[in-house]
């Protein structure tokens, strides 16, 4: 076991929610301290003590480490930033990674094995009804999730998308805390 936790690991060991542990923290009962970025992190001594105090079985292994892979995909840096950060700053502890083009998100997939991918489907190299039929049919991708966005798409077309395979479909200018909560969601951590 690492020294330092995050809210998510530390919730993996005491076997909680993230939100639990959230709450042990803020009633002063696990010490913890928050980085620049403000995300809480845990001692491991600290977690242990309160868990020895508490009757809370310490596990002779660690969790797996089950952090969950997202790519996002979008031409606009700005955007780009202001997704990558809010799923950063979320308690559950994803590996977040970004790609500006078609061809960089193609190669990511391949390398990064995202576990959901967050795409800008009006991209001028990118064909998002084709990305998300190659993705869904690939037998590697086809568990990936995927969130599409758009600023430009009507029903009819998110309709489609969904035939080809996207999970959920967000029109532009994005609704953050929904996107978040569909991201927990797709990839099951949602209590």
């Amino acid at each position: 076991m690492e020294d330092i936790l995050t809210v998510f690991k530390a919730s993996q060991i005491c076997n909680v929610s993230p939100k639990t542990i959230i709450n042990w923290i803020e009633s002063g009962h696990i010490p913890a301290y928050k980085t620049v970025g403000g995300h809480r992190r845990i001692k491991k001594d600290d977690l242990e003590a309160f868990m020895r105090k508490q009757g809370i079985p310490i596990p002779d292994t660690e969790p797996e480490d089950v952090k969950k892979r997202i790519l996002v995909v979008d031409d606009d840096p700005i955007i780009v930033e202001t997704i990558v950060q809010a799923l950063e700053e979320d308690a559950f502890d994803y590996e977040v990674i970004s790609a500006s083009d078609g061809f960089e998100a193609g190669l990511q997939v391949n390398h990064f094995k995202p576990h959901l991918l967050i795409l800008d489907i009006m991209m001028p190299d990118i064909k998002g009804y084709e990305v998300c039929r190659k993705i869904k049919t690939g037998e590697e991708t086809k568990d990936t999730k995927i969130i599409v966005l758009s600023a430009y798409l009507d029903e009819e077309k998110f309709a489609k998308m969904k035939e080809y395979g996207a999970d959920v479909c967000f029109s532009k200018p994005l609704p953050l805390a929904q996107l978040k909560g569909e991201v927990a969601r797709l990839l099951g951590l949602e209590e």
